[in-house]
Parts: structure tokens; C-alpha cells; sequence
């Protein structure tokens, strides 16, 4: 694994016990310069796996809660009379930072959900006319309660779409929910997290996970995966849930998730194992349904891993 990579993830293992495929796909996704929804029932660590995240960075780091009477100004930012300057003066919203905590973003309204559509797809706030560009690095961490639907409003497509990876935290087994106790039981080690890396570090990183090789045949690969996904909606009936496939966004964002998980794993080239790696967290929230589950489409993306011919080459950069 990349040096700096291995600093935060250590640092973050000191907060989030027995999570490191989790950490390395949060590490996935902050190179290649996406963003990451954090699907799980509460309790499970999605907030501390964030806030760990930030404190390993010496990056400036925003929150919001999100709840039902929250307003889109209240992310982007507003502009006000200032009646000492005589003119109308901006002031900015939580969303210009570089790492946001967007936390149970499925209890704002879609109006306010809709906020954030342009700051993570453009990396930009408009308001009043007047666009102004987010700082780089700009990574969105959302969370969001999958069980309890009382008072939230589902994210909608468009949305879902920008979001790069969904993750689920899981649960511990025995000896990991052990290693936990005897973590916590005399301290709160996020309070002695130190940042380990700088915000041009991280900038670096992302530039250079854009070289990240892919060879020929795996692009033709990823091509594959994402077609397969567009024959759902027209196939057999146990996969007429899907009525839609994956878009060109996704093909893209499978594309920068394989660089970014080789990047990660301390290789300058993708291996197929990169792609079946972030396959399901990357392709299976793009599905358009309205039957079908999380485990469903989480299935349907397994099975076209099985199912596609994987080309067998020297994938090392020539």
C-alpha cells in the first residue's frame, strides 16, 4: 500500500476495530476523487469512520445534520444585507470545506437533499446567479439509516447516482466486539487521532490515481459489466425489478474505483481482482428499481461478475 494511504488507514484502525475493507474502500474513493454513502443501522460506527477519516487529514472538515426542517441555504450558504458595507454580502454555507459529513442525509427534504446535487457532481455552489468553485480536495461522506423509515425521504436517483461507493459497515464478531472493549473501555481514541497527511498530499494522491494503467481488455471488461446491467430490464422475468441499468456516470466511476483500489493496494496498474472488488459497492446502489432490495441488486452485480468472461493477460504497465 502507498505510504501516506497506510498512515491514515493505521490511524483510522485505531477507532474502527476490524473494518479495514471497509477503510481501504472509503481510501478507494477519496483518491479517485468520489464520494461515499455509509448504509447501516445505527450504532455500527458510520459517524466515527468519518470523523476518524477527517482527523487524519489536516484538511478543514464540515458537518451537517440533517433533519426534515433543514433548508438548501442552510448547505450552500445565503446571501444577506450588510448594512455596514450597504450591499448584499455571501456567506458561505458548511459545504465549502473539504471533507463534509453529510450525517443521515435520507431525513432532509428532496429539496434540500437536491443541495448537494451540484456541489458533488460540478464541485460547485451556485447561488443568486453566482457560482463559486469548492476547494479541492472536496469529499462528501454521507450516512443514512436503511431501517427506519419514519420521517425520511429516499434519496432519489439522481442523487444516488453521484455518490461513487455505497458501504455497509456490518457487524463485529466476537473477538473484533473484544478488541473494541478493551479499546474503549479506559479512553475515546478519536480524541488522540492526529492528522498524518496534508491537503496537498491528498491532492497529490488523486492526480495520481487518474495514471493509474488499465489495460485494454479490462476496459473492455468494465464496458461488459455495464452492459450487462442494461439487459436486466429486458430479460427474464426474476430480473424484471431492474428497469433500469447503470449509466455512463457509473461506467466512469468503475473505472476510477478500479484506479483507486489498485492505487490503494500500492500497484501503478489495475488487476482484474480491482474491478470484482468495487463492482457491488460501486454498480449495485445505480440500479433503478422499485422492488427490488439492497441484497438483490447487490446479487445481480455478483452474478455478472460469475458470468462474464474475464480476459486473462499481463495487466503490468508496459
Amino acid at each position: 500500500m502507498n505510504d501516506l494511504l497506510l498512515k491514515i488507514k493505521d490511524n483510522v484502525s485505531k477507532t474502527i476495530i476490524g473494518k479495514e475493507h471497509v477503510t481501504e474502500l472509503l481510501l478507494t474513493a477519496l483518491v479517485a476523487g468520489g464520494h461515499v454513502l455509509l448504509e447501516d443501522v445505527p450504532g455500527t460506527g458510520k459517524t466515527v469512520l468519518a470523523k476518524s477519516l477527517a482527523k487524519s487529514m489536516d484538511c478543514a472538515f464540515g458537518r451537517i445534520q440533517f433533519t426534515p426542517d433543514l433548508l438548501p441555504s442552510d448547505v450552500t450558504g445565503l446571501s444577506y444585507y450588510n448594512q455596514e458595507k450597504g450591499a448584499f454580502v455571501f456567506k458561505e454555507g458548511p459545504v465549502f470545506t473539504n471533507l463534509l459529513l453529510a450525517d443521515e442525509i435520507n431525513r432532509a427534504t428532496p429539496r434540500t437533499q437536491s443541495s448537494l446535487l451540484e456541489c458533488m457532481g460540478e464541485k460547485q455552489v451556485t447561488v443568486d446567479g453566482v457560482t463559486r468553485t469548492l476547494a479541492e480536495p472536496f469529499f462528501v461522506i454521507a450516512t443514512q439509516n436503511p431501517v427506519e423509515t419514519l420521517g425520511c425521504y429516499p434519496l432519489p436517483e439522481a442523487q444516488m447516482d453521484r455518490f461513487l461507493m455505497r458501504i455497509s459497515m456490518g457487524s463485529l464478531n466476537r473477538d473484533e466486539e473484544r478488541q473494541m472493549i478493551d479499546c474503549y473501555i479506559n479512553a475515546q481514541p478519536l480524541d488522540t487521532v492526529q492528522s498524518v497527511c496534508t491537503r496537498d498530499e491528498i491532492i497529490s494522491l488523486q492526480c495520481e490515481c487518474r495514471n493509474i494503467y488499465v489495460h485494454a481488455d479490462l476496459r473492455n471488461y468494465i464496458v461488459d459489466l455495464i452492459q450487462g446491467t442494461r439487459k436486466y430490464g429486458n430479460s427474464s422475468a426474476k430480473d424484471r425489478s431492474i428497469s433500469e441499468g447503470v449509466s455512463p456516470r457509473g461506467t466512469l466511476a468503475l473505472l476510477r474505483a478500479s484506479q483507486g483500489y489498485a492505487m490503494v493496494q500500492g500497484r501503478d496498474f489495475v488487476a482484474p481482482e480491482d474491478i470484482k472488488a468495487v463492482a457491488v459497492p460501486v454498480l449495485a446502489h445505480r440500479l433503478i428499481s422499485e422492488t427490488a432490495y439492497t441484497e438483490e441488486k447487490e446479487s445481480l452485480i455478483s452474478g455478472l461478475l460469475y458470468s462474464i468472461p474475464l480476459p486473462t493477460e499481463d495487466w503490468t504497465k508496459p
